[in-house]
């Protein structure tokens, strides 16, 4: 391996910001905060999620959508289909009263 192109490996305190738990693991994540854990001086990057707040690691149980994305895109937009249904049923239906009224003012 050649030297001073590789950064440094090192402990690094990661913390959960949702649960609070911490835990170290090797990195070689270059933090400036810097926590006591356990008697020692860390680096420290936070974490939104980790296993200790991921679902799926804690069995949590989650909203589960039993419907699937194209039902629900085609329920979302069913109203506007309807819609425009109605427009052009109405606009149909206009047209031969328009017809007969064009026909009533030529006689």
């Amino acid at each position: 391996m050649k030297k001073n192109i590789h950064p440094p490996y090192q402990d690094v305190l990661f913390i959960d910001s949702s649960t609070g738990v911490k835990f170290i693991c090797g990195s070689t994540l270059q933090p400036k905060e810097r926590e006591t854990f356990e008697g020692k001086e860390y680096p420290v990057c936070r974490v939104s999620i980790s296993s200790a707040s991921h679902p799926f690691y804690t069995g949590a149980n989650q909203f589960i959508d039993s419907e699937g994305r194209v039902d629900k895109f085609q329920k979302k937009y069913q109203k506007k289909k309807d819609d425009e249904k109605a427009k052009v049923a109405a606009a149909a239906a206009a047209e031969p009263e328009a017809k007969k009224k064009k026909k009533a003012k030529k006689s």
